[in-house]
């Protein structure tokens, strides 16, 4: 449990050089640390997120489930990024979407009231905060724009040039479900790729 902790407060250090020793003292003193079986719910659509998480290690898919009873991949958490909702989270709304464990995980939790204390109290932790959001925004533009300028060939190139190491540990329905293309066109693309 020590390891996570440390791991979660490296992350502080790596992103934001300037936190001192009082802040991350701060930040660690109220954090919980949770642990999952795979195909666990981390959040199911409705709830609302007190604590914000971060991914130790695991591999968690956020969705949401269609009016056809179809779940929709909107993205993959993987070790060492936050598992949020984080439109949802920071206005302490329901979420909309659901966060199920695809490996078993383990989540280091900072709960929402703590963060914002933190943020009134220690400038390194607003930016911290800061940079964090500013990370979620463009990835959440990156994603936009693939649906918006790229062909499903191109989403498919730039996922596995982003996110090699999930290559192996997804499965291809969700995949396909993530890129916005039909199981059948992702299996043709990929091997017309092998062909090249």
């Amino acid at each position: 449990m020590e390891t996570a902790i440390s791991i979660y407060l490296e992350n502080y250090k790596e992103i934001c050089k300037q936190i001192t020793e009082e802040e991350l003292t701060f930040v660690s003193k109220e954090l919980t640390i949770s642990a999952f079986k795979s195909k666990q719910y981390y959040l199911k659509a409705g709830q609302i997120q007190t604590a914000i998480g971060y991914l130790v290690s695991g591999l968690i898919r956020s969705f949401y489930t269609d009016d056809k009873g179809n779940e929709i991949t909107i993205s993959f958490v993987k070790e060492r990024e936050y598992v949020t909702d984080y439109g949802a989270f920071i206005r302490q709304k329901p979420s909309k979407y659901c966060f199920q464990c695809l490996e078993p995980s383990i989540v280091v939790n900072l709960r929402y009231s703590e963060m914002q204390e933190g943020y009134d109290l220690h400038k390194n932790i607003e930016r911290y905060g800061r940079l964090v959001t500013e990370d979620v925004l463009v990835q959440q533009q990156t994603r936009l724009e693939s649906f918006l300028f790229e062909n499903a060939e191109e989403r498919y190139l730039n996922f596995i040039k982003r996110s090699p190491e999930l290559f192996n540990r997804i499965s291809l329905t969700y995949l396909s479900s993530y890129l916005g293309i039909e199981r059948q066109s992702l299996s043709r693309i990929r091997k017309m790729i092998a062909k090249k």
